[in-house]
């Protein structure tokens, strides 16, 4: 199956040709056949045509000249002689018996009982075996019996012109013609299912790199309605899919941002009113209820614009941007060592890969005081490994921290956590580009993030 096209132009080609060369068998073995009969029944005619002309000529000439007339007319496929009794003892009973003997007497507008024919059982050349003496019966073969069919026809002075026909020559059943005939269709064919392929083939190409793009987030015009009825069907299908998804994310994003930028405005009346308050422990809880509502707003809203980003992909070298942000990290007093691992690039929306690893660093640095970036590339994928020192979380938590709003602030840290939404943000920011993160507890200690990204072509 390893030898078989991957392509549908490879398969729709080899298909056909393997029908072609099948259909050209059977073509072949037909014609082979007709050109056999065809070159049988004219060696039948043309002995036929000459036994009547020769007897003729031998009703009409001296008997001196006789035996050069008989020897003139024998060639190797058929051998004359003219003798007192017939050679053919008695008148085969099949049908290509009759056949000939009905031929001959129309040939030489003669009685039926005037000519005897019978069939020779043996197929070998007439050069054997010249026994002219010897008789043949119809009804079986005997020791010596060469040649086709014999026949003798009676003539005037009583005598009997006989004829031994040898079988016709053999005629090939392949030639110079039929094998060009078949190279020329096998290359018709290879073009036209080549192109036939391509038309196909084209606008599904098109579908999959769309799909693809759409995946990963990217904005995807529709699609040209271009091919077969059936590729068409599937080109509008997809643009009807893509448009209807387009309308929900856009729905259901503009009304989270509203409600999120509409309570902006009561939070903020609730924090001049409790800046009213007299006692100072009861106003400073207030105010930093109200500070953490204004967090989580914040953060939301964040979290929707990363939903209707529109920002185009490029190609991004991986570790220049990881080690980038180690740096702004570090500029803040922050510890982040990343390993070198040379160029390794990714197809990305650069500001959006970015947020994701600067979410992911400062959980490392937040929780676990430290981290260690290490980058690796691995059949056609980029690996990137964040190790921090922290007290890792528990088994039960390692997936359920990827959920929005979700803080795990005992098990982690003793200081207030933000809104939950940091690994989250990260998480919709991989997965719409192909990749994927998971976290998992170090045997030593703390917490290792693993992100795993698709490389650029």
């Amino acid at each position: 199956m390893k030898l078989l096209p991957n392509s549908l132009a490879g398969q729709l080609t080899l298909l056909l040709l393997l029908a072609l060369a099948v259909a050209q068998v059977f073509t072949v073995a037909l014609f082979s056949w007709e050109r056999t009969e065809a070159v049988r029944h004219a060696h039948q005619d043309n002995v036929i045509r000459r036994m009547a002309t020769l007897a003729r000529l031998l009703q009409e000439t001296p008997p001196t000249i006789h035996d050069t007339a008989i020897a003139a007319a024998s060639t190797e496929l058929a051998r004359f002689s003219l003798t007192d009794a017939p050679l053919v003892d008695a008148a085969g009973s099949g049908a290509a018996a009759a056949a000939v003997s009905a031929s001959l007497s129309a040939a030489l507008d003669t009685g039926r009982e005037q000519v005897k024919v019978a069939p020779l059982w043996s197929r070998q050349p007439l050069d054997q075996g010249r026994d002219g003496d010897e008789h043949f019966h119809s009804d079986g073969p005997r020791s010596g019996q060469t040649g086709w069919f014999t026949a003798s026809v009676m003539q005037r002075d009583g005598r009997w012109l006989n004829v031994l026909v040898g079988p016709p020559p053999e005629v090939p059943p392949w030639d110079s013609t039929i094998l060009f005939s078949f190279v020329l269709s096998a290359m018709g064919i290879a073009v036209v299912a080549v192109l036939t392929g391509r038309r196909i083939a084209n606008p599904m190409r098109n579908l999959a790199a769309a799909a693809d793009r759409l995946g990963r987030g990217e904005a995807v015009d529709d699609l040209p309605e271009a091919g077969p009825r059936e590729t068409r069907d599937t080109v509008r299908a997809f643009n009807v899919m893509r448009n209807r998804l387009d309308r929900l994310v856009r729905d259901r994003t503009a009304m989270l941002a509203a409600v999120s930028h509409d309570l902006r405005t009561p939070i903020t009346s609730l924090r001049l009113h409790a800046e009213f308050i007299g006692e100072e422990e009861t106003r400073e809880k207030i105010v930093a209820a109200i500070d953490e509502m204004q967090r989580m707003t914040s953060e939301t809203l964040a979290f929707i614009r990363e939903d209707v980003t529109r920002e185009e992909t490029s190609v991004v070298d991986l570790h220049a941007l990881v080690d980038s942000v180690a740096a702004d990290l570090a500029d803040l007093g922050h510890e982040v060592v990343v390993g070198d691992c040379g160029r390794i690039l990714v197809e990305f929306r650069s500001l959006a890969l970015r947020r994701a690893m600067r979410n992911l660093l400062e959980n490392a640095v937040a929780y676990g005081n430290s981290a260690k970036v290490r980058i690796t590339r691995d059949d056609g994928q980029a690996r990137i490994e964040i190790e921090d020192e922290g007290p890792g979380i528990a088994k039960a938590d390692l997936e359920r921290v990827f959920e929005p709003f979700v803080r795990l602030e005992t098990s982690r840290s003793l200081d207030t956590g933000g809104a939950g939404l940091g690994l989250a943000i990260a998480r919709t920011i991989l997965r719409s580009h192909g990749g994927d993160i998971w976290l998992e507890n170090r045997a030593e200690r703390g917490l290792r993030a693993t992100v795993s990204l698709p490389c650029a072509e």
